[in-house]
């Protein structure tokens, strides 16, 4: 008699996605690859992030440019190298609330904003 877990791990569980990255003043790491010595986004509200991160929302809503475009010239996270590509995580890789926002998804959709402890995200669901 096998005992299985709740929730067993599958790479069927698995899912893939790209995110943008707004970090702000409340960013849990308040620098990045674009403001490596933190100058400019401990000086950014996270309404102001939030305003940003809208308007790079409907720029991909509107086909004025492509997510992964977007994602390599203005996200606070290292993955802008790969147009935010995170590649392929199962649950419990990510934050939780970046976890619960993936999963909630669609493939092919993108998410409202998303508030992690890194800061504000837009999320597409690769696969």
């Amino acid at each position: 008699h096998l005992l299985t877990s709740a929730r067993p791990v599958t790479m069927s569980d698995d899912v893939r996605a790209s995110h943008l990255l707004v970090k702000h003043q409340g960013s849990r790491r308040p620098a990045s690859w674009r403001d490596p010595d933190g100058t400019y986004i401990p000086k950014k509200t996270k309404e102001a992030a939030l305003d940003e991160l809208l308007a790079y929302r409907d720029q991909i809503e509107k086909n004025v440019v492509s997510f992964a475009d977007l994602a390599a010239k203005v996200s606070d996270c290292s993955s802008a190298k790969h147009g935010g590509d995170l590649g392929f995580f199962g649950r419990g890789k990510m934050q939780k609330a970046f976890e619960d926002g993936t999963y909630a998804l669609e493939v092919g959709q993108m998410s409202a904003v998303v508030d992690s402890d890194s800061g504000l995200h837009i999320i597409l669901r690769t696969a």
